[in-house]
């Protein structure tokens, strides 16, 4: 780790953090929280691969929708109008809708070969925007002169990871720069996601291999035709399956590469420097 005692990482002046860990356990939360206070610089993985790596993509989707009402066809063909998406750091719908969700296309699903070549753009993009890092540190220093970077990684950083390489070209990259930190969740807040999830599913992106298995799984169990599928009904179905596939691969690469801090510490914090020393126990606890 780029600090392995907690008097170093008080000491640093350009402290470098990402946070990993499954969406709703407080990984934007304590990014905004530290940027709002003015010395650290938010890089957001999500953002960027909807800007930067998917951008047109999503828009060209929404383009596409626009092209079967004739009144908007004829304005689109004539550059009369302009049609992009207003992605922000708080709001990721315009991705998350664009990723969509497999099964039945009257309920708003998508034919399975299309989904799966959104899966493989988000995973390429997503991979790219992670080694986009170390540009980001430099950038956000140089540039914008901040002392201090956060990075805001997305739930599914741990489906592109091999945890049992200690030489992952996504990991060793992103260790040499960061101090990397799982926010780990119990029980209650597992319970807690999953009835969120329950209430408002939304796409997500899974390793191509888990992603087949589940929807071959899911097919034989419900004994359903793809194209019968209802959209929300099969991601509901994998979200549960993925929190126990996730949760194993979270704490390896924590062992392996980094720190566990768990959820309530999080709920904890209200200032920047109380996640400077949230995160200078984690590192006394580490070194005992």
């Amino acid at each position: 780790m780029i600090y392995s005692t907690a008097q170093e990482w008080r000491n640093a002046p350009q402290k470098r953090v990402l946070l990993f860990a499954m969406s709703g356990l407080g990984k934007t939360y304590l990014s905004n929280l530290v940027r709002d206070q003015g010395d650290w610089f938010h890089y957001s993985i999500d953002y960027r691969i909807g800007t930067r790596y998917m951008g047109e993509f999503i828009a060209d989707n929404a383009k596409r929708e626009a092209m079967k009402v004739p009144f908007l066809r004829d304005l689109l063909r004539s550059d009369s109008i302009y049609i992009g998406s207003n992605i922000s750091f708080d709001d990721l719908r315009p991705m998350s809708s664009y990723l969509g969700k497999p099964g039945n296309p009257e309920l708003g699903g998508l034919e399975w070969d299309e989904y799966t070549r959104r899966q493989d753009q988000f995973q390429k993009a997503e991979v790219a925007a992670l080694h986009d890092t170390g540009h980001f540190i430099q950038r956000s220093h140089d540039l914008y002169q901040y002392p201090h970077f956060i990075c805001d990684t997305g739930g599914s950083i741990c489906e592109w990871v091999d945890v049992n390489d200690p030489d992952d070209p996504i990991m060793t990259d992103l260790a040499a720069k960061t101090l990397m930190i799982w926010i780990e969740g119990s029980d209650a807040h597992t319970a807690e996601l999953v009835r969120r999830f329950d209430k408002e599913p939304k796409p997500m992106s899974y390793d191509p291999v888990f992603l087949l298995h589940t929807w071959k799984a899911y097919l034989a169990e419900f004994d359903i035709q793809p194209n019968a599928v209802n959209p929300d009904d099969f991601i509901r179905w994998a979200f549960a399956k993925a929190l126990a596939h996730r949760q194993p691969r979270y704490k390896a690469m924590a062992e392996r590469w980094g720190l566990t801090i768990p959820m309530d510490a999080v709920a904890q914090v209200k200032t920047a420097g109380d996640f400077v020393d949230m995160v200078a126990e984690a590192l006394e606890m580490r070194g005992n």
